[in-house]
């Protein structure tokens, strides 16, 4: 195993999980967690505990990833019944933006490890939890308050780590909002400051817009909030997800970081409409991805805390040519991330698992694949879904179907995934899948499947060709930029705007962008010529060549034009 670039030394050993739980350590002791170092038996005394802050559909999967590895786990939602309620060993239902609630079943439960798995968390009460050393707050309470707050987020990636962003600024009044669209130019990308996952998000691209983007923005946040981020609308080729692992490296003890594929990914209305991966990058852009993506996640530490900072991130990126722009990061599992389900050998529920117990982790592609969501198309509860054994007659076709009690019309109720020989078939085999599921409302018929109409996914939907930039434009309909107003004094924050090289310098210390592959980020390759550092006492060797159906990867594999890993064919649109 190569030597992980980014490592946090820990300042002193980590207290182990097998402990009891009765009382607390002292106000102000290292919070509880680290690596845990011996694992006990759900609901029992020795257990290690996990504690949920959100249940949904990510959140189910992140429990049946920890019940896997002998973990009780406490699903904490706002609403009884919630997907990760209907699998975990313990469900609470509270509200989790009153700071008493989320403290009093903190207190009721101690566990070990806290994991926030949406953003509407009063996260004031979980700064006091790690503050006490109550418990571990993944991957810190700083990290996710900051979060939450687009604001923090965006400040924090410009001003403190020098990433390159759109430009923006931000407004507190539809007049304030009006005067900021002037100075960052149409089209432009509104935002509420408290909020994410596209709620409350709208494009204006004239002034006729200001008062509807207001309105959307002050309805559609997670979050009471009257501020909003206004950002310059960047005209990508095409956006991704770079899910980047914090995990403790089995070789050095120490914490490293680690990428999966990118994920390219289509959104309509701010939601993630289908996924797949790889995307192709180019090598320049892949490396400035990992470098942001691995500066951005290491900053979600907890100063001074031991093993700080661990699980899986989901850092969104826009992408035109080489350059690339910072979005959004999530702490815990993405949603475009649904697709590791079928493409990985560890999912990212699993990588994320792993990383909070301080285990291995390896983020091997093993298949090309994509996702498609399957929405509820009915604003009712306990809907039914027909159509299942049709959508999984593929036999590279699996479903997930979430078990939410209440469906509403673009209601994410499941995904289909697939894998096949490149991620275009594979999308033609998830859109297809999730097409043939059909929900139904009470008292609605099963509809008749025809003999014979469960055909040959691969050959499926082939008319559904079209470029990334074109699915890229349906989540920010490009339009023709324009400047600033005259007269209008002042300049949008963001020092690296569009037209400004992506690919800051990297800061003495910070990790360097990794040679073409997922593991650790490692030193530079050596020379042509040189000879291979030698392998640990013990290590299995590596496989011979990719496994199947996967393209080469890594510096060995098949270059284009100017260095640059071909792009291939535009990925279909569903």
């Amino acid at each position: 195993m190569t030597s992980p670039h980014d490592s946090d030394a820990p300042s002193q050993a980590a207290p182990s999980a097998d402990r009891p739980a009765a009382e607390p350590p002292a106000a102000g002791a290292p919070a509880p967690g680290g690596p845990v170092r011996v694992f006990g038996t759900p609901l029992s005394p020795t257990a290690v505990k996990v504690l949920l802050l959100g249940s949904g559909e990510l959140g189910k999967e992140v429990t049946i990833a920890l019940q896997r590895l002998g973990v009780e786990v406490i699903a904490v939602d706002r609403y009884a019944d919630a997907p990760a309620h209907q699998v975990a060993h313990k469900a609470e239902v509270i509200d989790m933006m009153d700071p008493a609630a989320v403290r009093a079943v903190i207190d009721e439960h101690r566990p070990h490890f806290v994991l926030p798995e949406i953003e509407a968390i009063a996260t004031d009460a979980l700064v006091q939890v790690e503050n006490e050393g109550l418990a571990e707050v993944i991957p810190s309470a700083k990290g996710v308050s900051l979060t939450l707050d687009r604001e923090g987020i965006r400040r924090m990636a410009d001003e403190e780590l020098g990433l390159p962003t759109s430009a923006y600024l931000f407004a507190d009044s539809e007049s304030e909002l009006r005067a900021a669209a002037y100075r960052v130019g149409y089209p432009c990308v509104v935002k509420p400051v408290m909020s994410s996952s596209g709620k409350g998000q709208s494009v204006m691209r004239s002034d006729a817009d200001v008062a509807a983007s207001w309105e959307t923005a002050m309805t559609g946040g997670r979050v009471s909030s009257t501020r909003v981020i206004v950002e310059r609308f960047v005209d990508f080729d095409y956006e991704v997800t770079l899910l980047t692992v914090r995990a403790v490296d089995p070789a050095t003890g120490e914490l490293a970081t680690y990428f999966c594929e990118p994920i390219g990914h289509r959104q309509s209305g701010g939601d993630y409409v289908e996924s797949w991966q790889p995307q192709p990058m180019s090598e320049i852009a892949y490396g400035t991805a990992c470098s942001i993506a691995a500066r951005i996640a290491g900053a979600m530490a907890a100063d001074g805390r031991p093993f700080s900072g661990r699980g899986i991130f989901g850092v969104e990126l826009f992408v035109k040519g080489d350059e690339v722009f910072f979005s959004e990061v999530s702490p815990r599992p993405h949603d475009t991330g649904l697709v590791t389900l079928a493409t990985q050998r560890l999912s990212e529920f699993e990588l994320h698992a792993r990383a909070v117990l301080g285990l291995p982790v390896d983020t091997e592609l093993v298949s090309p694949g994509a996702s498609a969501v399957i929405y509820g198309r009915h604003e009712e509860p306990a809907i039914r879904f027909a159509g299942v054994a049709q959508a999984l007659a593929d036999p590279q076709v699996d479903l997930r179907l979430f078990g939410k009690p209440e469906s509403f019309a673009k209601r994410r109720m499941g995904v289909a995934v697939a894998t096949g020989a490149d991620t275009d078939q594979a999308r033609r085999r998830a859109s297809t899948a999730a097409e043939r599921v059909i929900p139904l409302a009470a008292g609605e018929d099963v509809p008749e499947t025809p003999a014979g109409a469960v055909e040959d996914s691969a050959a499926a939907g082939s008319g559904t060709e079209g470029s990334a930039a074109e699915a890229a434009t349906e989540r920010y309909p490009a339009q023709p930029p324009r400047g600033p107003a005259g007269g209008v004094p002042g300049r949008p924050h963001g020092a690296h705007a569009p037209g400004a090289r992506s690919g800051a310098p990297v800061p003495p210390g910070a990790p360097r962008p990794p040679q073409r592959g997922p593991g650790p980020m490692a030193p530079a390759a050596p020379g042509p010529g040189a000879p291979r550092p030698p392998m640990p006492p013990g290590a299995p060797r590596p496989p011979q060549g990719p496994p199947p159906n996967v393209p080469p990867r890594g510096p060995a594999g098949p270059s284009g034009p100017g260095g640059q890993r071909p792009a291939g064919p535009p990925p279909p649109q569903p």
